[in-house]
């Protein structure tokens, strides 16, 4: 009798990413398959990757290093956006065995019937402009929270930006299946909140095939999902200022289970450079929607993306951002290095600012988010919050995130695990 054949994932990048490794995951384990960790041996490695930075190109290529150190006769499977952008980049990777394109990872299954260790790399992509479908994801028994993917894919310009080349168009669940999943993760038991994720999550409307705006919006889903029995919070991921409108933050004011948390992509804090960038506002919009969100709930953690050392930004230019985001009620920041990417508009961007510029500003961000992080928790002191506590004991300790996402640390309590419990912040 053949033993059952085994398979380890790695996610790089967003949740989106890792609610579609949670979906492959769920796939191949009903095709007979047993998970297991990354780290030990197994027959198939599947690494879901991300090409946001030149960081996860390098990273994916470290992990197929590792995984022909430890495991060489095992079969290695390179999915997600850098696959979909360098697949022939990727197949020349020594132990890479298939190489599986946006229109391809959900057929996962039959490819690797077809696969032997030995043969010629396999490459099964298309052009993306032929990526149309929705292939609904969300993870499960992974953790407390699921990430819920609703849309892919993205319509917009941006000068930097790869994805729209590496997801395709906007595209999107129905409302009505994104109830049943939402149903079905309730049905679990398990899971407590949903993070809803997309590549566009506002743009929520568009049909399968990316070509037709529907009567259904982000309002009208966050609205329906709020009637939900069986989950008791919910989280927006990431949302376009643009997109952000003030009947949905007016929504979240008003809503027990939508958390007062907005997770809101800056940028730039200079007009010039979100010009160069083709970003689809200017700051004032920006600043509109942050002073909307904490007149309506002054408690509410808006976290920003913002990138440093774009071309063309001076001094000047940084400084106006800087002085930006440290004038605004927000709580922290996600700061990303500008990187080059292949085929950007933003590579005809003159002049290029050196790396080492590029270093010193990320660092300073990353020090006014500390500050920005400090001063929303001291803030909060005195209040009583719910927290949603993990269930991982880590050395001892439990961490879990209020409502308005401060992250609180606790000695490991088993009956708190996966549990909302009411916390005095400290």
């Amino acid at each position: 009798m053949s033993t059952q054949r085994t398979v380890a994932f790695h996610t790089l990048g967003c949740k989106l990413n890792y609610s579609e490794t949670s979906t492959l995951s769920r796939m191949l384990e009903n095709d007979g398959f047993q998970k297991k960790a990354f780290e030990d041996k197994a027959d198939v490695y599947v690494i879901n990757t991300c090409s946001v930075t030149d960081n996860a190109d390098k990273e994916c290529r470290q992990l197929v290093r590792r995984i022909q150190r430890k495991a060489p006769e095992s079969l290695v499977v390179i999915t997600g956006c850098y696959a979909q952008l360098k697949p022939k980049e990727i197949s020349e990777i020594p132990g890479v065995d298939l190489v599986l394109g946006a229109a391809e990872k959900f057929n996962i299954v039959t490819h690797l019937k077809e696969l032997t260790k030995g043969d010629s790399t396999k490459i099964s992509s298309c052009d993306i402009e032929d990526v149309t479908g929705f292939n609904t994801s969300f993870s499960l028994n992974d953790r407390t929270r699921t990430f819920l993917k609703v849309q892919d894919g993205c319509d917009y310009t941006c000068s930097f930006c790869t994805i729209p080349m590496a997801r395709g168009k906007s595209r999107s669940n129905t409302i009505e299946n994104v109830l049943e999943n939402a149903r079905n993760i309730a049905a679990s038991g398990n899971v407590k909140e949903i993070v809803l994720t997309g590549v566009n999550l506002g743009d929520f409307g568009k049909g399968p095939d990316g070509n037709k705006k529907t009567e259904e919006d982000f309002l009208a889903l966050i609205k329906q999902l709020d009637a939900i029995e069986g989950i008791e919070r919910y989280r927006i991921s990431s949302i376009e200022p643009n997109l952000l409108s003030d009947e949905i933050i007016k929504f979240v004011a008003q809503s027990k289970k939508f958390m007062p948390h907005f997770h809101i992509p800056l940028q730039s804090g200079s007009d010039k450079i979100l010009g160069l960038m083709r970003r689809r506002y200017k700051r004032d919009l920006y600043l509109q929607r942050v002073e909307l969100i904490k007149k309506l709930m002054p408690y509410c953690a808006i976290g920003v993306d913002v990138i440093v050392g774009f071309p063309g930004e001076t001094n000047e230019d940084f400084k106006e951002t800087f002085d930006f985001l440290h004038s605004l009620e927000i709580s922290y920041l996600h700061v990303f290095t500008y990187s080059e990417r292949a085929h950007t508009k933003a590579l005809e961007i003159k002049p290029v600012v050196p790396q080492i510029v590029r270093q010193e500003r990320n660092k300073s961000l990353r020090n006014l988010s500390f500050m920005k992080m400090q001063y929303f928790t001291q803030q909060n002191a005195g209040q009583s919050r719910t927290v949603l506590f993990e269930d991982h004991n880590k050395n001892g300790m439990m961490e879990g995130y209020t409502d308005n996402y401060i992250r609180i640390s606790t000695p490991y309590r088993e009956e708190w695990a996966n549990t909302i419990v009411d916390w005095k912040i400290q």
